[in-house]
């Protein structure tokens, strides 16, 4: 297969050589040819341990087969059609029913419409055009600044500071009743401290605002409800993806009933929204989400491997500055770009693909043994760079 007919070598951007070993080199995994569990194989036929995960949108592990058996039967029904799914409404009741602060919800295919339909839904609902964002919300226009977006969209968008109390109470005020919405992606390589998120959530609310969670990393891995579960914070508005269907597309906004009801006063709609082989994959992931306490074994792995990263900093203070993220996805600070690219790439060619920026995902198909084999070749590589 020529790689010269995909622009840019893939069209996922986060899966370049360049993005995840620094650069193309011959003896690097470049394209898989099948996954399992917490492993995949490339075209060569080699076999590697995996933390990338599809960029954490597999919690289960690849091709859990209550999630595969359910996918098949909705592509043996059909898959699409046209009319709406009963699948739509037994996902939707089975979502609120998990987490409460769900009153209404539109399935759509990526997190970034998702996040872009909560943005909308915001700006129905207040009559205003400005918001705040902390963290990353996509690629569309209206959180972007790159090329091709028009200057006049760009000047409705501005950041807020992660984890800064003042700097946040400053900026949102500053917008005030020109505000519809702040976007908040509740981990931003650290953990954020409560007194930030009270801040978020007040001052949106006192200058009349939205409050969006996005939870597209965070929902069904911190825990099935996201970090709102976790760090008990009621959002207006949510928006969920990745791991709610185990690898398959499908993304949701959801929240208030009031706000949700805006939908019917702009046009939220896509062809492909209600297809039902991701809405069965969806709901299997839910329910074995919730019969395998899932989200209690990332936290119990993923803490063996951040506790087993923070000795490897202790180990290689030269080479290893900080371990960023939270247990269920975490990752190493190196010293330089050529260290990082360094220890990918050994860790690539001992059969492990572990990612140098934020972040690694631990998935049902890691356990301990796993784990220990996989900070053992860290130490090997870092070793070896050393």
């Amino acid at each position: 297969m020529s790689d010269w007919r995909v622009l840019g070598f893939t069209s996922t951007g986060s899966k370049r050589p360049d993005a995840l070993f620094g650069g193309p080199d011959a003896g690097l995994p470049t394209r898989m040819v099948r996954a399992s569990g917490c492993r995949v194989w490339d075209t060569e036929g080699r076999e590697y341990v995996d933390y990338v995960m599809a960029l954490g949108a597999v919690a289960l592990g690849y091709g859990h087969p209550d999630v595969n058996r359910a996918a098949e039967q909705a592509i043996a029904a059909g898959v699409a059609g046209p009319l709406p799914p009963t699948l739509e409404e037994d996902l939707a009741e089975a979502l609120a029913r998990r987490i409460p602060w769900l009153e209404r919800v539109r399935f759509l295919k990526t997190g970034a419409e998702a996040v872009a339909a909560a943005v909308r839904l915001a700006r129905v609902a207040t009559g205003r055009e400005r918001v705040l964002g902390c963290g990353y919300h996509g690629w569309l226009d209206w959180c972007q600044g790159g090329e091709g977006v028009p200057a006049a969209t760009r000047a409705l968008y501005a950041e807020i500071p992660f984890n800064d109390v003042d700097g946040t109470r400053r900026v949102i005020r500053e917008v005030g009743d020109r505000l519809a919405a702040v976007v908040v992606e509740p981990v931003v390589v650290v953990e954020p401290t409560r007194e930030w998120l009270d801040v978020v959530r007040a001052e949106t609310a006192r200058v009349g605002a939205v409050l969006v969670l996005d939870e597209i990393k965070t929902a069904f891995r911190l825990a099935v409800g996201g970090a709102a579960e976790r760090y008990g914070l009621r959002p207006d508005l949510v928006v969920l993806g990745k791991a709610l269907a185990n690898g398959f597309p499908l993304a949701v906004v959801g929240g208030r009933a009031d706000l949700m009801a805006g939908a019917g006063r702009t046009w939220i709609s896509s062809t492909l929204a209600t297809e039902g082989v991701a809405l069965a994959a969806a709901l299997a992931t839910l329910d074995v989400m919730v019969r395998d306490d899932v989200c209690a074994h990332l936290h119990r792995v993923g803490t063996r491997l951040m506790h087993g990263l923070h000795r490897l900093e202790r180990r290689h203070p030269d080479l290893v500055t900080g371990v960023g993220g939270v247990a269920e996805m975490c990752f190493l600070h190196f010293a330089t770009e050529q260290v990082s690219s360094g220890v990918a790439r050994g860790c690539a060619a001992r059969g492990l693909l572990f990612k140098r920026t934020a972040y690694n995902f631990v998935s049902l198909a890691h356990d301990e043994i796993t784990v220990d084999r996989t900070l053992g070749i860290l130490e090997d590589v870092l070793g070896a760079i050393g």
